[in-house]
C-alpha cells in the first residue's frame, strides 16, 4: 500500500526484511475465525510439500508493505474491521493489497484494496470515485501504521500516501463480534470506507490492536502533525458524516474537497 523505493532507506529495507519473516516480536494479532473442515490428509499434506517444492509463488514475492489500519462498511459504518494489509507497489501511482484478519499463518484473506494517487483519481471517471476512500484521516489520526517499522521510516511511508484513496472490498465478514455467524466467506463483497473523524472507529477497536502489537495510536499521531500542511481537500471525507453514534470531532488537517468548493 505504501511505497518508498528502498535503496533509498537501508534502514526501512532492513526493517521491511524483518517485518516479512513472520511478523516475530511484533505482537501477533491471531483470527478468530477457523472455517470448518476436516484435518489436511496425508495426502494433501504430501502435495503441498511438492508444490511448495515445484511451483511458482512470484506474485507474492513483491508484497514487501505490511500495514495495519481499520474499515467500516460504507453501508453501515458500525460495522468495523482490523485490516491487516499486506501490498506491492505496481508503479508510483498504483499499489495493491492482499487483507488478512491477522497476522499469522492461520489467518484467514477476507479481501483486497487498490491504491491510487490523487492524480490517477483526478482521472477517474464521477460515477466511479464513490467506491474510492480518502486516505489521509487514517494517515493523521495515527491510525494507520507500519508495525516493526522504525520511526522515521514509518513517518516517510505515511508522506508517501499523503492525499492517495483506496478502493476496498471486503469478501469474507471476520468481525470477532461476530464469529460465530462467519465460518465461511458468505454473501456479497462489501464496500469499505475510511474514518475521517475522531470518535468514528470504536475505541475498543484501536486500544485491542495497540495493547497487542506494543504501538501508540496518539503517539503516532503526534509524530505526523507535520504532515499537516501537505493534505489537500479530498473526496469522501463527509461521506459517512452523522452516520456514527455519539460525537466526533475534526481530524487537523482532514478537509472535504466537495464542502471546501462550496464554501464561500
Amino acid at each position: 500500500m505504501i511505497h518508498i523505493k528502498l535503496y533509498r532507506y537501508p534502514l526501512l529495507a532492513m526493517s521491511t526484511a524483518l517485518v516479512l519473516a513472520g511478523c516475530t516480536g511484533l505482537g501477533d494479532r491471531a483470527s478468530r475465525v477457523s472455517p470448518p473442515g476436516g484435518q489436511e490428509s496425508t495426502k494433501t499434506n504430501v502435495l503441498e510439500t511438492g508444490a511448495a517444492a515445484l511451483q511458482t509463488t512470484a506474485p507474492l514475492g513483491p508484497m514487501n508493505v505490511y500495514l495495519v489500519g481499520f474499515h467500516p462498511m460504507k453501508n453501515e459504518p458500525s460495522h468495523q474491521m482490523e485490516a491487516h494489509h499486506f501490498c506491492t507497489q505496481k508503479n508510483e501511482d498504483f499499489a495493491q493489497c492482499a487483507l488478512f484478519d491477522g497476522n499469522t499463518a492461520q489467518a484467514n484473506l477476507n479481501g483486497i484494496e487498490y491504491i491510487i494517487s490523487e492524480r490517477l483519481f483526478e482521472q477517474l471517471p464521477e460515477e466511479e470515485k464513490q467506491y474510492w476512500h480518502p486516505h489521509n484521516g487514517e494517515i493523521l489520526s495515527g491510525q494507520l501504521v507500519a508495525p516493526g517499522l522504525p520511526e522515521k521510516a514509518d513517518h516517510a511511508l505515511m508522506q508517501s500516501k499523503m492525499n492517495s484513496y483506496g478502493k476496498t472490498w471486503h469478501t469474507w465478514d471476520t468481525n470477532p463480534d461476530q464469529s460465530e455467524q462467519v465460518q465461511l466467506p458468505l454473501g456479497e463483497p462489501r464496500l469499505a470506507w475510511s474514518f475521517n473523524r475522531f470518535g468514528q472507529a470504536r475505541e475498543e477497536l484501536i486500544e485491542q490492536r495497540d495493547q497487542s502489537m506494543g504501538i501508540d495510536t496518539q503517539e503516532r499521531r503526534r509524530g505526523r502533525q507535520d504532515l499537516i500542511p501537505l493534505a489537500n481537500p479530498q473526496r469522501g471525507v463527509n461521506a459517512l458524516r452523522g452516520r456514527f453514534p455519539g460525537a466526533t470531532d475534526p481530524i487537523p488537517g482532514v478537509v472535504d474537497k466537495q464542502s471546501a468548493a462550496s464554501s464561500p
